[in-house]
């Protein structure tokens, strides 16, 4: 049989091999022949480029059975992709086999008992869709386009954080494809370890064919963006962080250093010009949230203009999407920051005001309230001390601006990283950086994981992740 492959460093595969594996899909399987290949193989991240030997669209659970063993037996690397929305591209491997759950979009609302059961291809705003229409929402992140999957597995932080936790603390069972081949259910009374271990230790442990999520009452919120001037950043960052601590935990409120998009309908005299932003969404009557939100906005000068007002909740999800479709280039730094002293704040200033586009920002997520009421050992996502996640995003449309955007990302880190503690939030790293730190981001967990990870993954099938190596 003739061989598809030719070079010597790649696993031999005969056209019987793939017809094989063909046979048992009910999805699509891809090559390279395929019309659709450089279609379907595009990741979020327009910087980030690769080339799978094959794609698995699987379209249920016998079918990702079905890609990983295929994968397993033949030595083949293997990466799994959910939503697809993953900064450095781990959804996605050169030469190896892509494990593409894109096509499972079920999604099962329980109004009873306030669950749903969600497949690993949804968005979090194909749930937010499901939800809304029961007037529940589950904690996600702030874009309506990202992926349920690589989200919860990382941890998930968003406008309900602060009220209700972290995704993983939402996160009441998954089911688990695992490296050989097996299925079972991870929960807090099946394979707890596994449980404990899927709560923000990423992709390591197995594929994750099925989330069961608790939702909370969310309906109407009172929402939107409130942007300042960047000759304002100061005062607005140092009220944010006074403010934060006596904010009732339904407002869901970070701030950030961003650019007035050059497009309507913001105001054209701003058009293009930097500014320091705050966006919240308060999950209660518009009038209290007016309230609450004049308590910070009478401590800061008038703003260029405040947008927030009722909306669906749906609506402050989706509310960014326009701005970043599939395909712009991405560089992301991240850290956890435990305090905000004003010599941070001005770093930040000084490192944003020279950003490389219009679309590159600096965010400042809250980690407090439920987050801090859960013990650090709980998850195995446990920055349960710190005060903030931070993230640095260049962002570009042209990728001649991809290294520009990757030295601003780096400088403006190395800047303001002696303020923040040694890890970060694992969704938040690029590929060029994770894996030293790793450890740090896991501290005290991290040798639980190692330990899960050879019990359940021994022989590192899954390491296209930010990965935890097993040990005995």
């Amino acid at each position: 049989m003739a061989l598809l492959e030719s070079r010597t460093d790649r696993t031999p595969l005969t056209a019987s091999d793939i017809q094989g594996l063909r046979a048992q899909l009910r999805g699509a399987l891809i090559g390279p022949d395929d019309p659709t290949y450089d279609e379907v193989r595009k990741l979020y991240n327009g910087m980030i480029d690769k080339r799978p030997r094959l794609i698995a669209r699987c379209v249920d659970v016998a079918d990702v059975i079905a890609a990983v063993n295929f994968g397993r037996d033949h030595g083949l690397l293997i990466a799994i992709r959910g939503g697809g929305h993953n900064g450095p591209g781990l959804g996605s491997c050169d030469d190896g086999l892509v494990i593409d759950l894109s096509a499972m979009k079920s999604i099962r609302v329980d109004p009873s008992t306030r669950t749903v059961r969600v497949d690993p291809g949804c968005t979090s705003g194909d749930v937010d869709h499901a939800t809304h229409a029961f007037g529940l929402a589950v904690p996600f992140g702030i874009v309506s386009t990202t992926g349920v999957a690589g989200l919860t597995l990382g941890g998930g932080t968003g406008y309900l954080t602060r009220k209700y936790g972290l995704t993983v603390d939402n996160l009441l069972a998954a089911d688990v494809v695992l490296a050989d081949g097996s299925f079972v259910t991870a929960s807090a009374t099946e394979n707890p370890d596994l449980f404990w271990a899927l709560r923000g230790g990423g992709g390591n442990f197995g594929v994750v064919t099925g989330f069961l999520f608790q939702a909370h009452p969310v309906s109407m919120v009172y929402a939107g963006p409130v942007f300042w001037e960047a000759t304002h950043a100061q005062e607005v960052m140092r009220a944010y962080r006074d403010f934060l601590p006596t904010a009732p935990e339904e407002l869901g409120i970070f701030v950030g250093l961003k650019t007035v998009p050059p497009l309507d309908p913001f105001p054209r005299d701003y058009w293009g010009r930097r500014a320091c932003a705050i966006i919240g969404s308060y999950n209660g009557p518009a009038e209290e949230g007016a309230r609450i939100m004049g308590r910070l906005l009478e401590s800061v000068p008038p703003p260029i203009f405040n947008w927030m007002g009722e909306m669906p909740f749906p609506a402050i999800q989706a509310l960014f999407d326009p701005f970043f479709p599939k395909g712009l280039q991405w560089y992301w730094k991240g850290d956890f920051v435990k305090s905000l002293p004003d010599e941070a704040i001005d770093v930040h200033i000084a490192q944003a005001a020279v950003a490389p586009s219009d679309l590159s920002l600096m965010h400042l997520y809250p980690i407090d309230g439920a987050v801090h009421r859960v013990p650090g050992n709980a998850t195995a996502w446990n920055t349960r001390d710190a005060r903030f996640s931070m993230v640095i995003a260049g962002i570009d449309p042209d990728p001649s601006r991809a290294e520009a955007l990757k030295s601003w990302g780096r400088r403006y880190w190395s800047a303001v990283h002696p303020f923040n503690m040694e890890g970060a939030y694992v969704n938040f790293m690029m590929d060029d950086e994770a894996q030293g730190r790793v450890q740090a981001t896991y501290g005290d967990n991290y040798a639980r994981l190692a330990s899960v990870k050879a019990k359940y993954d021994p022989g590192n099938l899954f390491r296209v992740n930010q990965n935890i190596s097993p040990q005995a």
